[in-house]
């Protein structure tokens, strides 16, 4: 599908598509069909109205995320305390090991800043990639460019550059700056740190990012890199285990964020 996009010259679409195959529209339409079919077909017509009602509500809960991430995309496990030791080791043996932070997104302009500044996915992983780097020591790269249909913003790793320095006090490595999606992302990134020498790369980014994320960079480092998950954002709400399936803007998010990510591994994006 990837392919299809750039060959028609139609990549800037990518984000609308996306939009329109994701909740609610699909389910809205769904109701319509179902109240259109209950004159000629009652049955069948609430039939689709009820189907359509009760998955808009589970598009709605962390609950119905959790499962469909857990089914489908299966996350990795953090790195754990030994595993962290164990990396640390290896690059004051002087391996050649680097962090890469994926970009999630970016704000062309934050008023209380006055300049561009990350979203708030591409600020966790940041942060996440920066405290990695100081519990290993390995060098760090920030992934992202300008998003698709964008023609005048800062590149995002550029943005992150900034940030990383300035209010963390820790500098990148590397740059990379002109990938607009995640395939690009191991594209280009990979290409960079082949030419520095690097054969073993902590890939940062969100859960439910990881495996559409590992396949690309897997394609594009054959066995010349090894890509090891370096996932975050793995913590649990603090509430009880029944309010996951109740409706809240975060359950929204986690649910289009996991459809986002297998719709993406579906169409090879």
């Amino acid at each position: 599908m990837n392919h299809l996009f750039i060959l028609l010259g139609i990549e800037s679409w990518k984000p609308v598509v996306s939009s329109l195959l994701l909740p609610p529209l699909p389910f809205i339409l769904l109701m319509l069909l179902g109240a259109r079919l209950i004159l000629p077909r009652r049955g069948l017509g609430w039939l689709v109205v009820l189907t359509s009602a009760g998955l808009m509500y589970l598009s709605t809960t962390s609950g119905a995320a959790t499962a469909l991430s857990k089914l489908l995309l299966k996350p990795p496990a953090a790195l754990g305390v030994e595993r962290l030791a164990q990396l640390k080791a290896q690059v004051q043996g002087k391996q050649p090991v680097a962090i890469v932070v994926l970009g999630g997104g970016m704000e062309r302009y934050a008023p209380e800043y006055g300049v561009s500044s990350l979203n708030t996915i591409s600020l966790e992983r940041l942060r996440y990639g920066l405290w990695l780097a100081r519990e290993t020591g390995a060098p760090v790269m920030f992934s992202g460019g300008v998003g698709w249909g964008l023609t005048d913003a800062t590149p995002e790793a550029q943005i992150a550059a900034q940030i990383a320095a300035q209010e963390f006090g820790r500098p990148l490595k590397w740059l990379e700056d002109k990938s607009r999606d995640t395939r690009e992302n191991a594209a280009h990134a990979v290409a960079m740190l082949k030419s520095a020498g690097i054969n073993h790369v902590l890939l940062v980014t969100h859960d439910f990012h990881m495996a559409r994320a590992s396949r690309a960079f897997g394609e594009a480092a054959g066995e010349a890199i090894r890509i090891e998950p370096a996932p975050m954002g793995l913590a649990k709400g603090s509430s009880a285990s029944w309010s996951a399936w109740l409706p809240s803007t975060r359950g929204m998010t986690q649910v289009h964020n996991v459809l986002h990510e297998i719709v993406g591994l579906a169409t090879g994006a």
